[in-house]
């Protein structure tokens, strides 16, 4: 089951643990799609920057996106 990553500690363990996270946003129907994913780099209170496995970085903006981590 995905958990949803919500607040700095959310992101803080996730960056300290290098745990894979999806970035999803709302499609024009309304339904949550996939972004982006990666590794949390850095995140403040409006951005989360996720670094994927080829080494690029993207930028997430908190108030639009969603952000998961899956469960083992």
């Amino acid at each position: 089951m995905p958990q949803t990553l919500a607040k700095n500690i959310d992101f803080f363990v996730a960056a300290l643990s290098q745990t894979y996270v999806s970035a999803l946003q709302l499609d024009p129907d309304g339904m949550y799609a996939q972004v982006g994913a990666g590794v949390v780099e850095k995140f403040s209170d409006d951005y989360v920057r996720l670094k994927r496995y080829d080494g690029t970085t993207s930028h997430y903006a908190r108030d639009i996106t969603k952000f998961q981590r899956n469960q083992a």
